[in-house]
């Protein structure tokens, strides 16, 4: 990361509530394609969420604790600050001397940027306004919320704009928490009613919509120079399973997520941007 960090911009997706199980299925069955081809081998990676629930986990996330592989570690981190007896940083590993990692991307030059989609990032009240106030810039409104069947086409587009009004040289750390999948995504079920409820299968056809329009958001990262990206979901969530509905709770479907990490190429030399 030493290497990417000042040269790549920065990009870190959170599929918010996604399932582990419900992303490995849909990416086997070619069903989000868009993603697929940027996943390795075109798998997801099975990962442990650092927490039940989305403000636990990103709080996590930005002091670099990111969901952490399903096998025995320790397991080098990508960012870590500065912490005696750390046995996850490695020589690979961005160390910061700041509390979080985007305040420690700030200090390298980064423009820091936040485009939220749950509660948690809504700016509304302190609560909803202590993840976007870490970043310099931040940016919520309904139409990128839980109600709104067109989110993530929404905040796309917001991103687009955050790219294009950047000068060239200036770095971005830009972080988008995709609201899709939580609770309520009946809406993205064909056929389905308020009255069906939310189910694993509208979990699922949230996940196919949002792959429907995340290779605008790449295609915008990488317009300027290399992006190293980060996808990954912060928890997931129970549809039954064991009688349990929902998250901020000890189970498999819950602490189970999938992650990606991969560079997206910039410009070919001599194209116009």
């Amino acid at each position: 990361m030493n290497e990417i960090v000042g040269s790549h911009d920065l990009l870190l997706v959170t599929l918010d509530t996604l399932r582990y199980d419900v992303a490995a299925e849909l990416a086997a069955a070619g069903r989000i394609p868009n993603l697929a081809r940027h996943l390795p081998a075109g798998r997801w990676e099975r990962r442990h969420a650092p927490g039940s629930f989305t403000y636990a986990s990103h709080q996590a996330i930005f002091a670099g604790f990111l969901p952490t592989p399903d096998a025995q570690g320790p397991h080098p981190r990508l960012f870590a600050a500065r912490f005696a007896g750390s046995e996850s940083t490695a020589d690979g590993t961005f160390v910061h001397d700041t509390p979080d990692l985007v305040a420690g991307l700030a200090e390298e030059g980064y423009r820091t940027v936040c485009v939220g989609g749950v509660g948690f990032f809504n700016g509304q009240g302190p609560l909803g306004s202590v993840l976007p106030g870490l970043f310099q810039e931040s940016h919520w409104e309904p139409a990128f919320g839980v109600a709104s069947p067109t989110s993530f086409e929404s905040q796309v587009t917001r991103a687009e704009e955050i790219v294009a009004a950047l000068p060239h040289e200036q770095r971005l750390f830009l972080f988008v928490n995709v609201s899709a999948l939580h609770q309520p995504n009946w809406f993205h079920l064909p056929g389905a009613t308020r009255e069906s409820g939310d189910t694993r299968a509208s979990h699922a056809a949230a996940l196919e919509y949002v792959d429907r329009h995340i290779g605008r958001l790449l295609a915008a990262m990488s317009s300027r120079r290399p992006c190293f990206a980060i996808v990954c979901s912060d928890h997931g969530t129970a549809y039954g399973e064991d009688g349990f509905t929902g998250h901020r709770l000890g189970h498999e479907v819950v602490w189970t997520v999938p992650y990606a990490h991969f560079v997206l190429e910039g410009p070919r030399p001599g194209a116009v941007a």
